[in-house]
This record gives C-alpha cells, sequence and structure tokens, in this order.
C-alpha cells in the first residue's frame, strides 16, 4: 500500500474552493449594487439562495451526474456517488487500493468540494439577467430544474476526464490518452480545451440568461425609463471579490500547486487588467468618458474571457484575450437596446459573449508548450482546434438555450415566472421578501423618523418623500 494523498496539492485545492465560494458572495454585491435600491435585497436572494439549493443537490444527486460513470458521453451516473457515498466512505484512507492511484494525490472529497463551488456560480449568474420581476419561489424551482437538466451534464461534457488507460510504455494520463466513452464528450471524444469552465460556467450561464428573459419578458419602463445602478461602490466592491476568489476559479483548476497553477494565476491577472484597459478605453472613445461601471464590468469580462484559455496561453497571448474581450463585451452590452430583449445586468453581454471570446481564442493564441498536441492557428496549426472550440461552445450554448427555455416555459405555466406589475412597480424587496435594504427614518436628529426639514422639498410632506 502507497501513500498517494499529497498535502499540498489537497491544501491548494481546498484554499481554491473556500476562494470559490466567496465568488458568490461577490456576485451578490456585484448584482446588488448593480440593480435599483428596490430590488437589492432580491438579487443577493437569488445568490444566497443558489449557495444552499445546489449545495444540497450536488451532494443528493449532482456530483453523481457530473463525474460518474459516464452514459455514452452525455451524463453520467454512480448510484455509489449518491450523498457522496463511496467517496465519503473512504476520506479517511490515504492508501491506494487495488492499486488505483488518486490522480494528482487529491482525495475525491477535495475534488468534489471544489467543484460544487462551480455548480454554485454557475446559478448564480443567471440571475443578474432577471432583475426586478421573477417570483422568488420560480427563481427557486429554477434552480433545481436548470441546476438537474442543465448544468449536472455539461459539467460531465467538459470537466470529466475519464479514466486514463496505458499507451504500452506506461504514460496514462500524462499522454492524454483515455479510454473511450469514459467521461464527457466535449473533454473525452471533441478534445476542445476548456480549462476551468468558459463553456460549461459562462457560455452555459449566458445562453440560459437569454433564454429566460425571452420567455420572462421586459422590466416594466425598460427602454423608457433610466434604471441605473443604486450603489457603485457596491460594484467595484463586488467586482473586487470576484477578482480575487477567481485566482482559486483558474489557478485551482490546476488541482495541484505546480508550475501551471502558476501560469494560470498570472494569465488571470493579466487578462483581467486588459480587458479593464479595453473596456475603459472602447467607453472613452465612444462616449467621451470613462465609467466607474465600465470598469468594473471590464475586468469581469476579461476574468470570464481567460477562464477557459488560463492553463493553455502564455501571458502574452492572455493579454490579447483580454483586450479583445473588454472591447467586444463593451459594445455587447448594448445589444439589448438594439435587440430589445431584456437583459437587466448583461449577463448574455458579458458572460455569454465573454465566453465565446476566451473560448474561441484558444484557437487563436494557444501555446503548444502548455497546451501539448494543440496547435494555434499563431503556434504554427491549422483551423482544425478552433473548430473543435468552436464545436463545443456551440453545442454547450445549444442546449442551455433550448433546455432552458422549456424550463422557463414550464414554471411560467405551473407557477408564473413574474411578480405583478404593482409589485415590481412597488419593489420585489417590500412585496416579497418584507425587507427593505436602506432603513433612512432615523436621518436627522436622534429617533426622528423623518427627513430633516432642509432635506425636504418644499411643499412636500416629509411623510411622502420617498427614496428609490
Amino acid at each position: 500500500m502507497e501513500t498517494v494523498v499529497n498535502g499540498a496539492n489537497t491544501g491548494w485545492v481546498l484554499i481554491c474552493a473556500a476562494l470559490v465560494m466567496l465568488m458568490t458572495p461577490g456576485l451578490a454585491f456585484f448584482y446588488g449594487g448593480m440593480s435599483r435600491s428596490k430590488s437589492v435585497l432580491n438579487m443577493l436572494m437569488m445568490s444566497f439562495t443558489a449557495l444552499g439549493i445546489v449545495s444540497v443537490l450536488w451532494v443528493l444527486y449532482g456530483y453523481a451526474i457530473a463525474f460518474g460513470t459516464s452514459r455514452g458521453g452525455l451524463f453520467g451516473w454512480s448510484s455509489g456517488l449518491v450523498g457522496l457515498g463511496d467517496i465519503v466512505d473512504g476520506v479517511t484512507l490515504d492508501q491506494a487500493e487495488d492499486g488505483v492511484v488518486h490522480t494528482f494525490g487529491l482525495p475525491d472529497l477535495a475534488f468534489s468540494g471544489f467543484q460544487v463551488m462551480f455548480a454554485v456560480i454557475t446559478v448564480a449568474l443567471i440571475s443578474g439577467a432577471v432583475a426586478d420581476r421573477m417570483k422568488f419561489g420560480s427563481w427557486v424551482a429554477f434552480t433545481v430544474l436548470w441546476s438537474t437538466l442543465v448544468y449536472f451534464p455539461v459539467a460531465h461534457w467538459v470537466f470529466a476526464f475519464g479514466v486514463a488507460e496505458e499507451d504500452g510504455q506506461g504514460a496514462g494520463a500524462s499522454a492524454g490518452l483515455f479510454a473511450a466513452d469514459s467521461g464527457g464528450w466535449i473533454v473525452n471524444r471533441l478534445g476542445a480545451l476548456d480549462f476551468a469552465g468558459g463553456t460549461a460556467v459562462h457560455i452555459n450561464a449566458g445562453a440560459a440568461a437569454l433564454a429566460l428573459v425571452l420567455v420572462l419578458g421586459k422590466r416594466r419602463g425598460f427602454g423608457r425609463e433610466p434604471m441605473r445602478p443604486h450603489n457603485l461602490p457596491f460594484v467595484v466592491l463586488g467586482a473586487g471579490l470576484l477578482w480575487f476568489g477567481w485566482f482559486g476559479f483558474n489557478a485551482g483548476s490546476a488541482l495541484a500547486a505546480n508550475g501551471l497553477a502558476s501560469l494560470a494565476f498570472m494569465n488571470t491577472q493579466v487578462a483581467t487588467a486588459a480587458a479593464l484597459v479595453a473596456w475603459i478605453g472602447t467607453e472613452r472613445l465612444r462616449d467621451g468618458h470613462a465609467t466607474t461601471l465600465g470598469a468594473a464590468s471590464g475586468a469581469v469580462a476579461g476574468l470570464v474571457a481567460i477562464t477557459p484559455a488560463a492553463g493553455a496561453v502564455n501571458p502574452l497571448g492572455a493579454i490579447a484575450i483580454g483586450l479583445v474581450a473588454g472591447g467586444a463585451c463593451c459594445l455587447a452590452v448594448t445589444f439589448k437596446h438594439r435587440l430589445g430583449y431584456d437583459d437587466a445586468l448583461d449577463v448574455v453581454g458579458v458572460h455569454l459573449v465573454g465566453g465565446l471570446v476566451g473560448t474561441l481564442m484558444i484557437g487563436v493564441v494557444a501555446d503548444s508548450e502548455f497546451a501539448a498536441g494543440y496547435d494555434s492557428l499563431l503556434d504554427g496549426g491549422s483551423l482544425g482546434l478552433l473548430g473543435r472550440q468552436a464545436l463545443a461552445a456551440g453545442a454547450t450554448m445549444t442546449y442551455s438555450f433550448v433546455v432552458t427555455l422549456l424550463i422557463a416555459l414550464v414554471i411560467k405555466a405551473v407557477l408564473g415566472l413574474r411578480v405583478t406589475e404593482e409589485e415590481e412597480v412597488t419593489g420585489i424587496d417590500t412585496t416579497v421578501h418584507a425587507e427593505s435594504a436602506y432603513e433612512l427614518g432615523g436621518i436627522g436628529a436622534a429617533g426622528s423618523s423623518v427627513l430633516p426639514p432642509a432635506a425636504t422639498p418644499a411643499g412636500v410632506r416629509p411623510s411622502s418623500v420617498e427614496v428609490h
């Protein structure tokens, strides 16, 4: 019996899992600040309920679908993984059994704990598209159905590498050889590259957001009334937390404390920085000014785009990806006004478009020194890798859009999707959650329940002043 658990790798992955968990509260602040004050709590709640619901589903059956024995490369299933039974039973064993050695010396339970955080934030990403108008109970139902029917199977396509087989010289997994049909079809059969979830997370969530808002409909006053972010400091705080947590998202996907993790870490930093600069530069050229919201959004666009490519490009390639993503996503967020769909907080413009940019640019700028066996256009290759990347992106986008559309239509027929017009105008926070994000009654003298005279508009009774 040989020792197979590597303490350094295990500790690294557990720390990265905690960083990825922090991204969901960070996303809640990012989205919450971008929303209107009358629905900020609802935005926070959607992210936090995803954190609760998806974590439970992952233990019950999510891990079994995503990483169980592959069924034709489309989804997994292993009854022993229901409730994480098999991997919990062996969690205290540090020795190989029957010659089976854990990859990277990483306990299965640590890997599962890392992956559940991906599942959580993917669902939470979708919530930004439906701000101000979706029933909370319908969001809960959507979270359960979408995680089960869309995320868990797509995670299998992309992240389930399958069982390594020997090439006759003992190379095994190091040679990139996997037994036929032992893993997800995108990674195992197609051979497309997605280091940390450009397809499974961002394209998946972006396509779902588009389908959901098409069924849900536009907010009251969309295109006619200003719907500005109510708290830009919240937006910047959320973006900062996302940037911080994303090092766990990308560098942690190396599954080891090694050189590949270091590469992903640096690529994450410089791609994000380049996208931030590109976004505010585009704003400056187009509108005559650069904005705080643009800087925060540009950073997120860069984080999205580098996710699939973090382990396949060199830092110069990462900068190129960031520059393209920052400019493209800045322009893409205007699509909703031109095409008439109401993606409230630009999930489509940032996550779908950013995910597509990152996934496709692997075929252009991937470095064969890191992506062994894959030759990009700039590394002397043909269109083959770009074609595989496009197929992976297109398949994920199509599946997510179609299944999400069906889920939304079913929920609309059974539960209804939207709050009433009165609830939407008044605000979901007070009408649905019976709470308000900001208690302003105490402004002025201690104990006062009204605004001070100087802050009360002339001719308006203090009790009728309303803050939106």
